[in-house]
């Protein structure tokens, strides 16, 4: 919102008043002399007529001479700074204020300055070409940036070609044909699994992960090298694959890989340790029984039998120390492989259960069935490529079992635990066909491993159960809870500008701010709007708002917006330009308390604003304790500045006159104007470089001349 006018008249006016003033004292003069000379000579016929005219025809020149001046010349001329401006600004502007009157022999020429200065432009562009050394800078950086990362990349387009990968994923697929630049997915990862969920991965970047099997090219060079009857195994690897849709990209995929091979074979190794170490509790506990049962025996009556039996008791006695001792060292070690298995369990990662309905929802439409999850969903803990693997076996094998399609998937908690449980209408599998289902292999992981084997990492059973309406069954399945609560904080839209490796070329921080050049200069632009316009009579901030430019780019998504309660009522008059109410801006924030979030987001920023003092003045009411100490810009007077001799420098001309575009319900809001001055700025920087106006002080002096000279539409 902006500040009325001061009193007085533009230097146009001025010099129209003067004409008529003029035109219309000669005129006076010229009959006042006629009639003298008319009284004194008594002229008749066509001396009278001859007299009047001479008497008036220096008023009539000069009227009819300003007439003419101002439509051939003066208004041609003011049309022609418009379009000068305006070709500075944009040379690719529209030609709308073509030269007339006495300029317009200039036309062929200035319509040839325009087509040189845009041929200029043109070879400017193509010399431009030399700024690709600055991008292959920049790609040479980012190139090195992905070699320090040493987590295996591939990117590929929407029609699955390779476009990127990094060193680690050449050292993970190393020599393998597949990985070269504009090849197939398929050719180095092939998979119905990765091929499906590429198809369904959505388009906001959330990730879905698979556990893909790959072949090293080592392994198959040696297979194939071997005798064909000899039949080699090849030794199988396995890849825990995540997949990202990139956003706001021509449908490119991000593919993050992890060896996933050892980690599983290490688990599976434990385990089997566990279980020859259970073999070895079991033994040694049966030696005991059997030597504790030996020792219970009775003694033989007799001297030599008494003697055997103290034989046989010192050898029972001997074996019952072996086997304690041979046990308590089973139980030590059965004890450190718990403690290695507890350590690999550690990679239970907190879910949320509505991610794992979805993931799962989506491998069971290929299988025709559906899943609809209901009541309140939960955090619980766990391997999420082979939970998927196993609900998904689990699910498929009960709608084998009901015959049924649809199933409804809810989340109860329990103490530590949280119950994943699947619902249908019917009765409720048997025992025994459950641990059918539990000693069955999971073929899609590696060594394949037993449900119940898979269970037993969560240290869960499952079990099947009737609900109380009787109509109702469900399997279920407990698992660890997770710690978090509350539902997973809603993502964030990236911001436009991730890079500008620019920046780096800007003087140092520490540089003289009055020599910096303008194009160099940290701005923020920022507007307000207010209860009305008299502030020193009480009408106070209702908005604030504000933007970076940063390296002459306006960053989109670096901004500052927010409402102020000016602790009185709204005029219906504001209301009707920005159209803010008093409900609005109730509960907002009061000024004392928003302006030092604002002064920290300003930082040591020049400022810049249309008809600045009236929106500083809004901001450092008297009292204020936040004092805004930076230089600050003002497009009102650098347009004076720039163009003295035309009128209308308010926001909604100069955007008009430089064809700015405001968004539709932009305008007159804070943010709004904030961006529109943030542009108007942009567009007068060639401007000022044009005439030597380079550095802060430069501008600051142009400001301080224009700021004495009026413009009664500002």
């Amino acid at each position: 919102m902006t500040s009325r006018s001061r009193p007085g008249l533009p230097r146009r006016q001025r010099l129209v008043g003067l004409w008529l003033v003029t035109s219309g004292l000669a005129l006076f003069v010229g009959v006042l002399l006629a009639l003298w000379l008319d009284t004194r000579l008594a002229p008749a016929g066509l001396p009278r007529w001859g007299l009047w005219l001479g008497c008036l025809s220096g008023g009539i020149a000069l009227l009819l001479g300003g007439l003419l001046l101002e439509r051939q010349l003066l208004g041609p001329l003011r049309r022609l700074q418009v379009l000068m401006a305006r070709l500075a600004a944009n040379p690719d502007a529209r030609d709308d204020y073509p030269p007339e009157g006495w300029l317009s022999g200039l036309a062929p020429d200035i319509q040839q300055l325009r087509e040189r200065w845009r041929a200029d432009r043109r070879k400017l562009a193509r010399a431009h070409s030399e700024g690709a050394r600055s991008a292959a800078r920049i790609r040479q950086e980012l190139e090195a940036l992905l070699q320090l990362i040493d987590v295996p990349l591939l990117v590929y387009d929407r029609h699955q070609r390779l476009l990127l990968f990094n060193h680690a994923a050449e050292l993970l697929f190393a020599e393998h044909p597949g990985l070269r630049l504009g090849k197939p997915l398929q050719g180095l990862l092939e998979n119905k699994s990765l091929d499906y969920a590429l198809v369904r991965l959505p388009e906001d970047g959330t990730p879905r992960e698979l556990l893909l099997p790959y072949r090293k090219q080592a392994d198959l060079e040696s297979s194939s090298a071997s005798s064909p009857s000899l039949e080699r195994p090849m030794a199988e690897h396995w890849l825990r694959c995540t997949l990202r849709r990139i956003p706001q990209s021509q449908s490119e995929t991000l593919l993050t890989l992890e060896d996933a091979t050892a980690e599983s074979h290490q688990e599976m190794a434990i385990r089997g340790e566990l279980v020859e170490l259970v073999t070895q509790l079991r033994r040694h506990g049966a030696g005991l029984a059997s030597a504790a049962q030996a020792l219970n025996q009775p003694f033989a009556e007799g001297s030599s039998s008494k003697e055997i039996s103290l034989s046989l008791r010192e050898r029972l006695a001997k074996a019952l120390d072996e086997e304690a001792t041979a046990l308590s060292r089973t139980i030590q070690q059965t004890g450190q492989t718990l403690e290695r298995l507890q350590r690999q369990d550690s990679r239970l990662l907190s879910l949320w259960s509505n991610d794992l309905w979805r993931a799962l929802g989506e491998r069971l439409e290929r299988h025709g069935i559906a899943l609809t999850p209901i009541g309140m969903p939960a955090w619980l803990k766990a391997d999420a490529p082979t939970l998927l693997v196993l609900m998904e076996d689990l699910v498929t094998k009960l709608a084998e079992h009901c015959r049924l399609t649809r199933f409804d998937a809810e989340v109860r908690l329990g103490n530590k635990r949280v119950y994943l449980d699947l619902i249908w209408p019917g009765a409720q599998p048997s025992q025994q066909q459950l641990q059918a289902w539990l000693d069955q292999p999971l073929e899609a992981l590696p060594l394949a491993p037993s449900l119940a084997k898979m269970l037993q990492q969560y240290d869960s059973d499952l079990w099947s159960e009737t609900d109380e309406d009787g109509e109702h069954a469900r399997l279920r399945l407990p698992l660890p809870a997770g710690e978090r609560v509350g539902a997973p904080l809603a993502r964030k839209a990236p911001r436009p500008e991730f890079h500008d490796y620019g920046i780096a070329s800007l003087p140092a921080p520490d540089s003289s701010l009055g020599s910096r050049h303008i194009g160099e200069l940290e701005v923020i632009a920022f507007d307000t709007e207010t209860t009305g316009l008299e502030l020193r009579r009480g009408d106070r901030v209702i908005s604030i708002g504000a933007c970076r430019i940063v390296n002459r780019r306006l960053l989109a998504d670096d901004v500052f917006e927010s409402l102020v309660d000016p602790e009185r009522n709204i005029p219906d008059a504001s209301t009707a330009i920005h159209g803010l109410t008093d409900t609005d801006v109730a509960g907002a924030p009061t000024l004392t308390r928003i302006m030092p979030r604002f002064r920290d987001y300003l930082g040591d920023a020049v400022l810049l604003a249309h008809n600045a003092s009236f929106d500083l003045l809004a901001l450092q009411p008297p009292g204020s304790e936040v004092v805004l100490d930076m230089p600050v810009l003002d497009t009102l007077l650098i347009s004076r500045g720039l163009d003295p001799g035309l009128e209308g420098h308010d926001l909604d001309s100069l955007a008009e006159r430089f064809t700015l575009f405001v968004p539709e319900g932009l305008r007159h809001t804070a943010l709004g104007d904030a961006q529109l001055t943030a542009e108007l700025w942009l567009t007068l920087l060639p401007r000022l470089e044009a005439r030597g106006i380079t550095t802060l002080a430069d501008v600051l002096e142009l400001q301080t001349n224009a700021f004495d000279k009026q413009d009664a539409s500002a």
